[in-house]
């Protein structure tokens, strides 16, 4: 099984991408978990140029969100919202069927943005994906500058992960009602 792991900020130090860097690591040796690193590459979305036909960074990208049988994103919070880079990258899936009824789980590393929460649970339901509640947890970091290795090595946080990773599972191994 494959999940693709998007980390909704760009920024080099992202604690967004150590979490999932953590995910890939505490993931069951049948669970491949993939981290997508072209939020950056990705042009600004529009219309005229997906009907003219897509750039090859967003051809990658909806290749791989088609390939992974699950999503598993972890965004910070900007001015109460998903990051634009993020955002961007969503809007480009509107068009395809890559996201229709994919299974998404969300990993949140501050337990005080909430309003990204939401909005993303909003944005991806409106896509027809199948967001999992689950499947997404809040794996408190804030104020903690751990890396990877030691997000895996603490507890707490790799039990709220691999929880995390075993309820996508379950939902990307059951059929959306209705297919």
């Amino acid at each position: 099984m494959q999940i693709l792991a998007i980390s909704g900020s760009v920024r080099a130090a992202s604690t967004n991408a150590r979490v999932l860097e953590a995910a890939a690591r505490l993931a069951s040796a049948s669970v491949d978990v993939v981290l997508y690193d072209g939020l950056e590459t990705l042009p600004y979305f529009n219309p005229d140029v997906e009907a003219r036909g897509l750039p090859p960074p967003v051809a990658r990208w909806r290749a791989q969100v088609g390939a992974a049988d699950a999503l598993l994103i972890s965004s910070p919070e900007y001015a109460h919202g998903v990051p634009g880079a993020l955002k961007n990258a969503l809007d480009w899936l509107v068009g395809g069927p890559e996201l229709y009824q994919k299974p998404v789980g969300l990993l949140n590393p501050s337990p005080r943005s909430t309003h990204a929460h939401a909005a993303l649970v909003e944005i991806l339901t409106t896509m027809a994906a199948r967001v999992s509640s689950e499947a997404s947890a809040v794996v408190p970091l804030s104020g903690r500058p751990l890396d990877a290795a030691a997000i895996v090595g603490d507890p707490e946080l790799s039990l709220a992960i691999r929880s995390a990773l075993d309820a996508l599972v379950r939902a990307a191994s059951t059929p959306a009602r209705g297919l």
